[in-house]
């Protein structure tokens, strides 16, 4: 129900917003004919971490160095909850009362810029403003050619290894599988051993489960012009992947409609995971196992999922300039340490990324997001999702072959394109 009023509000706004839109209109120059930058903006923040107070101190410092280039405009940090952020920000978007500024996720800023509700920042940046970001952050920010938005964090998803597992089935720790076919014959060992070779949640997102193995089998999912690929030939080789781990035993029996299959791998009875850095922070936690983290697997290419965070402009601030200005100031390398220190993501300036020089796990993590893809970078992204999801399901259940539930996954995908 929460995608079907999302799409319903969005639709209900769009009219409203793309007029707002137009005064912003890139084809004219956006900024004050004075040059200066001053007023007043409101930044929607959330909260990244569990530590209130950390966060306050994190934002007035990034606010005090924006303010010593423009010590003329007023910033005002408000931090709102995670739960319905969606509706929040479009109710007050609608209602002319929203921020200058929010942060955004990668299935948000395609719909929202399709209906005209972000600011265009091409024409506030300048030469040089891009140098530095790693170019796989810049892909979520990317809307039909054209910047709307600028990266502040990162993740990479790789595999994480139970290092007595992987002694106890007789291979060697400093040489992990860098493709799908090392890996494979790792799995079939693990099996022998009576061990799971990876975790599978087939009931949780697909950004996690099928999307890492089409990307590195040179498939895709749906392209910006609704060229729908997830039944390519590329693409179904992904679902022969998944089919086969789960059909000879290497993934468990629950991976059909499974979120979580944390008592196996803490219970030491899994080779690896697909983790980011929290599963760096949980082992470091439970200490029950040595581990290891290995590369991101490469089948034809070597790609993965990682989530890209950014901040955005509504099409309908009161005040673009400040606002496209504290964006760029906010991801620079300097503000992107701070924030990133303490929130502990990845920065996505490729020299902020010093932050974890003495993290071993997380500086290997670090040096992993430029395979990172931050998912379907589609307006219908989240909307296509439980259409996938149920034709995987329906494949590993034995009721489909890769191929039909490929096709018919396609099918599901093409309708709701065609939807309004």
């Amino acid at each position: 129900m929460k995608k079907k009023r999302f799409s319903f509000m969005a639709l209900l706004l769009s009219g409203s917003l793309l007029l707002s839109a137009c005064s912003n209109d890139s084809s004219t120059d956006p900024k004050k004919e004075d040059g200066k930058v001053d007023g007043e903006i409101t930044v929607w923040v959330h909260p990244y971490t569990g530590d209130a107070k950390k966060e306050e101190e994190m934002w007035k410092e990034i606010t005090a160095n924006y303010n010593e280039e423009f010590p003329d405009v007023e910033v005002n940090i408000e931090t709102i909850p995670w739960a319905n952020r969606d509706q929040k920000v479009l109710t007050a978007l609608a209602a002319n009362n929203g921020p200058d500024v929010f942060y955004a996720i990668p299935d948000q800023m395609p719909q929202y810029a399709d209906v005209g509700m972000l600011l265009e920042l091409d024409p506030y940046l300048k030469d040089g403003d891009l140098d530095g970001f790693v170019e796989s952050s810049l892909v979520s920010t990317t809307w039909k050619d054209k910047k709307y938005g600028l990266p502040i964090l990162q993740e990479a998803y790789t595999f994480f290894y139970n290092l007595d597992v992987v002694k106890e089935i007789g291979e060697d720790p400093a040489n992990l599988p860098t493709t799908w076919e090392e890996f494979d014959a790792w799995a079939a060992k693990a099996k022998e051993k009576d061990f799971y070779a990876l975790s599978y949640l087939g009931g949780g997102s697909m950004n996690g489960t099928i999307y890492p193995w089409i990307w590195q089998a040179g498939g895709d999912v749906v392209t910006e012009d609704n060229k729908v690929l997830i039944n390519s030939p590329e693409s179904v080789k992904a679902f022969e992947y998944v089919n086969n781990m789960y059909q000879k035993g290497y993934i468990p029996e629950d991976s059909i409609t499974s979120t979580t299959q944390d008592e196996i791998w803490f219970g030491g009875k899994m080779l690896a995971v697909l983790g980011s850095g929290i599963s760096v922070t949980q082992l470091e936690k439970e200490g029950t196992f040595d581990f290891a983290i290995g590369a991101p697997l490469t089948g034809e290419k070597q790609l993965t999922y990682g989530t890209t965070g950014m901040f955005v402009v509504p099409s309908n601030s009161d005040n673009p300039e400040a606002a496209a200005e504290f964006v760029k100031a906010v991801t620079n390398a300097e503000n992107q340490r701070i924030f990133n220190t303490v929130t502990q993501y990845i920065p996505t300036q490729e020299e902020a990324k010093d932050i974890f020089d003495s993290n071993k796990y997380m500086s290997q993590l670090a040096t992993y997001t430029q395979f990172a893809l931050p998912g379907v970078i589609h307006p219908k992204g989240r909307a296509i999702m439980p259409f996938i999801q149920a034709e995987i399901q329906t494949m590993m259940a034995g009721d489909k072959t890769p191929q039909e539930a490929a096709d018919a996954a396609a099918e599901a995908i093409e309708a709701e394109l065609a939807k309004p």
